[in-house]
């Protein structure tokens, strides 16, 4: 099955070159085009799209507009952020977006937010590696089961479940997954605030773990303890958090 696509972008020479671009990836059929945000609106509603690469700083409705519009009328479609400002990143995230490219966008990073697209394409809320949601008046709210984190310029969107551990250096937060360790956008704290009560457990004051990728809780004496997480990293417990963190993990 196509995912069905619609270009949301002021500038006709950025719409034309994104169009070429998408034509030549499989599994994507572009639908339509709007020029401005109302356009985009009635667009949406036209043909019903599955995705939509959403401009940012357009005429009369901007994308996040277009993205609160849609959430009222309780629909709101897959989307990616397609801008030349990298300072939204985290609000795009945080409404929803599959992706956030920056212009002028390489095949490469084209490619990788449809293919995170297409995973997501189809799969319900509450279906495994979907992203959770509540509802409320305004629509759907994604809630914090995915991960802003940041490689060099770019910006990624990480499932949580993937994330082993969050680690303070200092004022730098790393988000540690099995292969790779990229910056968090957030503070230690904001993060483990946003965790709520899922899978992650405060251990040291420099580090948060998903317990689910705990493989291994070892005395260091008699009061200290390490616990290994499943790509074979080390973190010592703190004193005080030891006793909580042995009954999580047994419990």
């Amino acid at each position: 099955m196509n995912i069905r696509t619609l270009i949301v972008d002021d500038e006709p020479v950025a719409r034309q070159i994104l169009r070429e671009e998408l034509d030549l990836v499989p599994g994507i059929q572009v639908v339509g085009e709007a020029s401005d945000g109302f356009g985009a609106v009635e667009a949406i509603r036209q043909h019903a799209p599955d995705l939509v690469f959403l401009d940012l700083q357009m005429p009369g409705l901007g994308g996040f507009d277009v993205v609160r519009r849609l959430r009222r009328a309780g629909h709101v479609p897959m989307f990616v952020i397609v801008t030349a400002f990298d300072r939204y990143a985290i609000e795009a995230f945080e409404a929803g977006a599959v992706d956030y490219l920056l212009k002028p966008i390489s095949p490469e990073r084209l490619a990788q937010a449809v293919d995170r697209a297409a995973k997501m394409y189809g799969r319900p809320s509450g279906a495994p590696g979907a992203p959770e949601t509540e509802r409320s008046g305004s629509g759907a709210i994604p809630k914090a089961r995915r991960i802003v984190a940041r490689s060099g310029a770019e910006y990624l969107l990480l499932s949580a479940d993937d994330v082993l551990a969050f680690e303070a250096d200092g004022d730098t937060v790393w988000v540690i997954t099995g292969k790779k360790r990229y910056l968090a956008t957030d503070s230690l704290k904001v993060i483990q605030d946003k965790m709520g009560d899922g899978s992650f457990r405060r251990i040291h004051r420099s580090a948060l773990v998903n317990i689910d990728h705990v493989r291994k809780m070892s005395p260091m004496s008699s009061q200290r303890w390490m616990v290994t997480l499943s790509n074979g990293q080390e973190f010592i417990v703190s004193k005080r958090l030891a006793h909580s963190v042995r009954k999580t993990l047994t419990d």
